[in-house]
């Protein structure tokens, strides 16, 4: 089957002549006309009008005070980007971390003490439309499609006034695309694609819209699926390729435009992700090996309902936004690495969650000398977890332990609720048309409590097992059974004002400066098993209640504009930031509980460059790159020994990363667009953790380790015609086999994530 549909494939693309070519061919972009010199000028100036909504209102990429970078559909298709694989790439002092399919957590500006972030909200809110999607508490679960969108925007640097608590150095927004009243439209892309390592690649999406009623009404509707084959081989389990991903969803969009006034949207998107087992290696086993007994499932379904209403008044719109979404998802993964896989020791859990959003705000209109925003916010999630720790029955029984009715040796239910409160607003106060001072203010309560439920129950199968392997002193017989007493845990409660302030200046008609301060924070962490004392070694720290928040303070300068009518466009930043009361992840070393606490601070400092140049007909250069430094500069000797952490010590970020893109476009013949492009990114070193371990003063981490300094090359090529696109590419083209993720934890026996293996692919595209 593998072979026929790349012999298929690959037919497709020699009949239509392949010549070097970019990421994708724009699959929505009709035929090119016109000469090279009026299609640049038209590209040109369609980049310098790039309408951003990162204020709340619709402006111009270079005149808002903040670090953006904005990708169109188009530009997505053109990079080849389909999900947040290639986002980092494209944006200036991003990483991505991924540990495993569902496990995704972007580092911005490197505001990060790990690359995982268990037990602590991501430094960079997510945001599917007005639905905050990395708000779990854990990294990003879901990794949505990118398929059929209006828009993405990567803030980078706080965000907290107009998005929350959870943006602390950052927000990614993904903007779906409004139904079209006025036309029907229809598109398909199918991507086929094979990897070094043998697995195959079949992601199928497609878009149909309908106009119900003329100008008023429209339904949108996108689908998905994707079928792509792992390429890591798990020993324990005996599967080759047991990473595999099978993911599929949608979402339809129904829109009502009665009036120009008002217009009313509502939304049902679904997306399930069930990744066959993780991505995660031991150097120790080979490249691309692994040992878990069972496969380690991290799972995901996610279904959001969303209405937007809006509505036109004389001089402000007023927009509601109403969200209920909910999730349900598995996080099975082996803990027998604590032991160099001495016994059997596994946690299945189970999560639920269910999340309503509103949002209400009225923007001013645009135009006068003053512009304004006012909204409220209203946060509310209940997250229900069943915790199952597992044993075997075939260990149990040699080892004689009875008593349990299974293999699972603990059993507790929990459920957590959290609320976020929040009015905020802005105002742009203009003293000349190129002269503008702007101050935004967030005042906002949080809360989060912690519930363990009634009926678990605990048992002294850790502690007899570690005695029968590791001490080598069986003792067969019943294990005591204990029942885990029902906790209502401590209510962690905070308010505070976030606020930014930043004064822009347009020195001529194309160059835009500023310089901005700005605040953001995280709301405080409840710990899940407060008050426990390690079985295994009472001495050992007692997991505390949890963190508070944490606040930062971002100073930065910025140039955005073009040059040299309009063939070189450019934006760079300059920053400092001062981290304070740090939410951290710390690890007890006895039995792998973790927990969240709080240490001193850090500094961080940097600068990003942002570069799109026409240096020839045809031709486009764009050149990313971030250089940072960001150092722990506050602790005390409690903070160090709970945390791990060391004056100095660097965060989990590297100190520089960047991208350099060459793309050639051409007309072969008349009615056919050709491109050719070859991407090169490099992502530097960085540490995976604080380098001593969590309550063991000055003795090192085990687990501390740096990943690899890297670089990596796409390269691709498309052929675009009226209706269909054609494009071949390979990513990862000579086959870097680079550390790029170690997970800090000692309870895996892999730990370690690589590059994809080189893969090598076709991508056709139809448009109706």
């Amino acid at each position: 089957m593998r072979a026929i549909l790349l012999a298929s494939a690959c037919a497709i693309v020699q009949a239509v002549v392949i010549a070097p070519g970019q990421a994708q061919a724009q699959q929505q972009q009709p035929a090119a006309t016109g000469s090279q010199t009026e299609r640049q000028d038209r590209d040109a100036a369609t980049l310098d009008e790039v309408i951003v909504t990162a204020t709340r209102r619709e402006e111009r990429l270079r005149d808002v005070p903040v670090s953006i970078t904005a990708l169109s559909q188009e530009e997505l298709n053109e990079r080849g980007i389909v999900n947040y694989d290639g986002l980092a790439t494209a944006t200036p002092g991003v990483v991505l971390n991924r540990a495993s399919a569902n496990f995704n957590n972007f580092t911005a500006r490197g505001i990060a003490t790990n690359g995982y972030g268990a037990n602590l909200q991501s430094t960079v809110a997510i945001y599917l439309d007005e639905l905050p999607i990395s708000s779990n508490g854990n990294s990003t679960i879901l990794d949505p499609s990118l398929y059929d969108v209006e828009r993405i925007e990567f803030l980078r640097g706080p965000q907290g006034t107009l998005f929350g608590s959870g943006s602390l150095a950052g927000a990614l927004r993904i903007l779906t695309h409004d139904p079209d009243p006025t036309a029907f439209d229809a598109s398909l892309l199918v991507d086929l694609g094979t990897m070094n390592e043998g697995g195959l690649r079949q992601r199928y999406n497609a878009m149909v819209n309908v106009p119900l009623i003329e100008d008023q009404l429209a339904l949108r509707i996108v689908g998905f699926s994707r079928h792509e084959e792992g390429w890591v081989d798990n020993v324990g389990t005996g599967i080759e390729n047991a990473n595999s991903l099978v993911q599929y969803g949608g979402r339809a969009i129904l829109q009502w435009e009665p009036t120009d006034r008002f217009t009313a949207r509502l939304m049902y998107s679904r997306e399930i992700a069930n990744p066959h087992d993780s991505s995660l290696t031991n150097p120790n086993r080979g490249e691309y090996v692994r040992l878990t007994d069972r496969p380690d499932l991290f799972q995901s379904d996610m279904a959001n309902y969303n209405m937007t209403l809006e509505y036109q008044f004389d001089g402000a719109q007023l927009t509601s936004s109403t969200t209920q979404s909910d999730y349900t998802g598995l996080f099975y993964v082996d803990l027998a690495g604590t032991y160099g896989q001495a016994f059997p020791f596994a946690l299945d859990a189970d999560a639920y969650d269910d999340t309503f959003v509103q949002e209400v705000r009225l923007v001013s209109d645009p135009g006068g000398r003053f512009d304004w925003s006012l909204g409220g916010f209203y946060f509310r999630k209940r997250r229900d977890v069943d915790y199952n720790y597992r044993g075997s029955e075939e260990f149990m029984a040699a080892q004689g332990f009875t008593g349990l009715p299974d293999e699972y040796y603990l059993r507790f239910g929990s459920h957590f609720i959290a609320h976020e409160v929040a009015a905020f607003g802005q105002l742009t106060y203009r003293f000349t048309p190129d002269l503008w001072i702007t101050g935004g203010l967030r005042y906002g309560t949080t809360d989060a409590q912690g519930f363990t439920e009634p009926g678990g129950y605990n048992s002294d199968y850790l502690t007899r097992a570690y005695w029968a392997t590791i001490l080598n002193f069986p003792t067969p017989g019943p294990l005591t059974i204990t029942a885990v007493p029902p906790v209502t845990g401590v209510k962690a409660e905070e308010s505070g004002m976030s606020h930014r302030l930043s004064l822009s200046w347009r020195p001529s008609p194309s160059v835009t400066t500023y310089a901005a301060v700005s605040t953001g924070f995280r709301p405080p962490i409840v710990n899940a098993r407060a008050g426990a004392v390690s079985t295994l070694d009472p001495t050992d720290i007692i997991i505390p209640d949890g963190a508070s928040s944490d606040n930062l303070t971002n100073y930065e300068i910025g140039v955005k504009g073009r040059w040299f009518g309009g063939r070189l466009m450019a934006d760079a930043a300059v920053y400092w930031i001062d981290w304070n009361d740090i939410q951290v992840q710390a690890n007890r070393v006895s039995d792998s509980v973790q927990f969240a606490t709080n240490i001193g601070g850090a500094t961080s400092k940097g600068v990003e460059l942002s570069v799109v140049a026409l240096p020839a007909d045809g031709w486009t250069v764009a050149l990313t790159a971030g250089f940072n430094e960001a150092k722990v500069d506050d602790l005390t000797p409690a903070e160090a020994a709970i945390s791990g952490a060391v004056l100095d010590a660097r965060l989990a970020g590297p100190e520089f990363s960047g991208s350099m893109r060459f793309n050639y476009e051409w007309q072969p013949t008349p009615g056919i667009l050709a491109n050719a492009s070859v991407a090169v990114s490099h992502v530097g070193s960085f540490p995976n953790s604080f380098p001593n371990t969590p309550g063991k003063p000055l003795v090192p981490l085990a687990t501390y380790d740096d990943t690899d300094s890297y670089t990596f090359v796409n390269a691709n090529l498309a052929l675009a015609f009226d209706q269909f696109t054609v494009a071949a590419y390979v990513e990862n083209l000579f086959d870097d086999h680079s550390v790029n993720y170690i997970h800090p934890e000692a309870f895996l026996d892999g730990r370690y994530g690589r590059l994809r293996p080189r893969t090598i692919g076709v991508r056709i595209g139809y448009e109706y």
